[in-house]
């Protein structure tokens, strides 16, 4: 059975799906054809219900509900892994919706978590991760949300933190952040996203029995990241949430859901309810 699959290019998901798409693991009768994209091309790819199974950010969850449904294997979340607000020069928190914000897409958890930091603050614009370092630094005028690797090396250009943005969320809600999730296409039979799913997770389980081996697969798509920043990344980002959401995880991702409407203007409704947002365990 030939199926698409997405995910990013970054060390976290490349370390998850290493074993899997290059057959490190007894995959069946299963075979992938990989598409490797940042998270908002991923995002737009699942609005358009182009792939099989894909990474997505939790904030297009609510657009694509109807069409996807969240597997318990490869995901994010987790506590103390969420984005950051930074700046060029030194700017208090209740100065932060005079500026311009940079965002990396419109639909991605980062967004969400700053709205609900900022709900006042309108002026957005909205750029691919690795593009919003440079927008703040060509612009005192411009703060940036940023993810992935930026975490790490943001000070190494002499930018700011203003806010962690996920302890906000955890200070909110008590729950780990959803940042993003596997889902498969609605139109395959539960069975084999069940079968697919536990895949994943074999794949996940034999990356971490490896570990802290940084295969030729993650570097090749690291963007040439040292390797410390690569077991950082992975270390931030891999975790229990990763091998199954488990209930906390479901419970976490289903108020996120409620945010989204709470700090959207004119959000679509999710068009599922809540328990079947998920690929139901064995």
């Amino acid at each position: 059975m030939n199926f698409t699959l997405g995910f990013s290019p970054c060390p976290n998901d490349t370390f998850i799906f290493d074993a899997l798409v290059n057959k490190k693991i007894d995959t069946g009768e299963f075979d992938f054809k990989v598409r490797l994209e940042d998270v908002e091309t991923l995002n737009n790819l699942a609005k358009n219900e182009v792939l099989d199974f894909t990474k997505i950010s939790y904030g297009v969850l609510p657009l694509i509900s109807k069409k996807y449904i969240v597997l318990n294997s490869g995901g994010a979340l987790g506590k103390g892994v969420g984005p950051l607000l930074i700046s060029k020069k030194q700017v208090a928190f209740n100065e932060v919706e005079n500026y311009t914000i940079a965002i990396p897409g419109e639909n991605t958890t980062a967004h969400l978590l700053f709205s609900l930091a900022f709900p006042n603050a309108k002026k957005k614009i909205f750029k691919r991760y690795d593009e919003i370092e440079n927008a703040v630094l060509e612009s005192e005028n411009v703060l940036g949300v940023i993810i992935h690797e930026n975490r790490f090396t943001y000070m190494d250009r002499g930018l700011n933190k203003i806010i962690d943005l996920g302890n906000f969320w955890e200070e909110k809600t008590s729950f780990p952040i959803p940042l993003g999730g596997i889902v498969g296409n609605r139109t395959i039979d539960e069975k084999t996203s069940m079968q697919v799913d536990a895949l994943i997770r074999e794949s996940l389980e034999y990356a971490f029995e490896h570990y802290p081996l940084i295969t030729e697969y993650v570097k090749e798509h690291s963007q040439e990241m040292e390797e410390g920043v690569m077991k950082k990344h992975i270390d931030l980002y891999v975790n229990k949430y990763s091998i199954n959401l488990g209930e906390n995880g479901r419970k976490a991702i289903r108020k996120f859901m409620e945010i989204y409407l709470d700090t959207r203007e004119n959000a679509d409704q999710p068009l599922v309810s809540s328990d079947e947002l998920f690929l139901r365990e064995e």
